[in-house]
């Protein structure tokens, strides 16, 4: 270790407890901020600790990290951890609480994961004997800390532009009218739509790992579907289920949960059956698959398919109401030109994403290193 640095035990170089906890009917109301594991969760008409404390998230979002603003509540799934002032400057035990120490091994129970007090204790943390240095190593690490804060928000900025830039690209395509277009419905645009086997159909004894898989919008993703293959059917039930198994060419769309979930069936999903909570779409000569797959993903149509399902708790489509649903279909040629343009649209959008995701990742693993640069006497 480096020398004038000493590694000792959270236990040795801190005071740590957890306050007493209220419900969450004496939250209701009052002037003093109330913190839990994830922060400001309430008010209080009271308040348990006057001066701004650090604390440690140590139930649910256990390690995670917050400072208390003055004249708060603290509640029980928080810990508070107060440095020995003699000992550890609060601003090197924050930064060392947020990855400058290992908290995994005070991380207890698996069904619901908590710290406790007793685990919290022996964690190891290394730190200079010397209050100057430790705060030199503060010093240092905000200023690093606010510049990759400000990456990270130019980064978050930029994928937010890219994806936005497609989806307005595809409200002005979708809006648009020209020579040909007519107004119609997906019910007569399209082969016709068919809902999924009732439950009643299916019972848990059908289930096979390994067979013919049943599609859900769970199943559906942005790239395509992606099947549970413990939760299939056998080639039997599938038989007897024959009026809705799908086709290469189809279109399947979930009918409950998140709206415009769709994808296109291809040749290896030809055969396979669609799930209770689904339609499947069949094509037609008036309609390209993949114009329709993403007229139905746009967020324009998402919000028409939420206002007109109905269920409080979760949207729930009827068949009618999908089939009735009214748009502007461009000519056929017209389709497969917009489909070409979106398509190459949304490879960029796509490359960007990528570059930015690669970007925020990287910021990330940078905060790791000099976290750990710092709490190994090497900044």
């Amino acid at each position: 270790m480096k020398e004038g640095w000493q590694t000792k035990t959270l236990g040795d170089v801190c005071h740590v407890y957890q306050p007493e906890t209220i419900s969450q009917k004496q939250m209701a109301g009052g002037e003093y901020p109330v913190y839990g594991a994830n922060g400001p969760i309430g008010w209080h008409n009271q308040f348990n600790h006057e001066e701004a404390q650090l604390i440690l998230g140590c139930r649910g979002s256990c390690g995670s990290v917050h400072i208390t603003e003055l004249r708060s509540w603290i509640n029980g799934n928080a810990m508070v951890v107060q440095p020995k002032a003699d000992l550890i400057a609060p601003g090197y035990l924050a930064y060392a609480l947020r990855g400058g120490v290992d908290l995994k091994d005070a991380i207890t129970g698996t069904a619901q994961p908590q710290i406790t007090r007793a685990s919290l204790m022996p964690v190891a943390i290394s730190y200079p004997e010397a209050l100057p240095e430790q705060q030199r190593i503060v010093t240092l690490l905000d200023e690093v800390f606010a510049g990759l804060a400000t990456a990270k928000a130019n980064a978050e900025r930029n994928l937010q532009n890219a994806r936005a830039l497609f989806e307005s690209h595809l409200q002005s395509v979708f809006s648009q009218r020209g020579e040909g277009w007519v107004e119609t419905t997906l019910g007569d645009a399209t082969g016709g739509i068919f809902t999924g086997p009732f439950g009643s159909l299916l019972h848990k004894s059908d289930y096979v790992e390994g067979g013919i898989p049943l599609i859900n919008p769970a199943h559906i993703t942005e790239v395509g579907i992606e099947p549970d293959l413990h939760k299939t059917v056998s080639e039997a039930t599938a038989s007897r289920l024959r009026g809705y198994i799908m086709s290469s060419g189809d279109i399947v769309i979930g009918r409950r949960g998140e709206m415009g979930r769709c994808a296109v069936v291809t040749e290896r999903e030809d055969g396979w059956l669609c799930g209770t909570g689904s339609f499947f779409i069949k094509p037609s000569s008036r309609c390209d698959t993949r114009y329709l797959v993403r007229y139905l993903r746009s967020e324009s149509c998402k919000t028409m398919l939420e206002e007109i399902a109905g269920g409080a708790v979760m949207p729930n489509l009827s068949n009618a109401d999908l089939g009735n649903l009214s748009f502007y279909l461009p000519p056929l040629d017209r389709q497969i030109e917009i489909v070409e343009q979106v398509d190459c649209l949304h490879a960029e959008t796509q490359r960007l994403t990528r570059l930015y995701e690669g970007k925020l990742a990287a910021l990330e693993e940078l905060k790791k290193s000099l976290l750990h640069q710092a709490f190994n006497g090497e900044l």
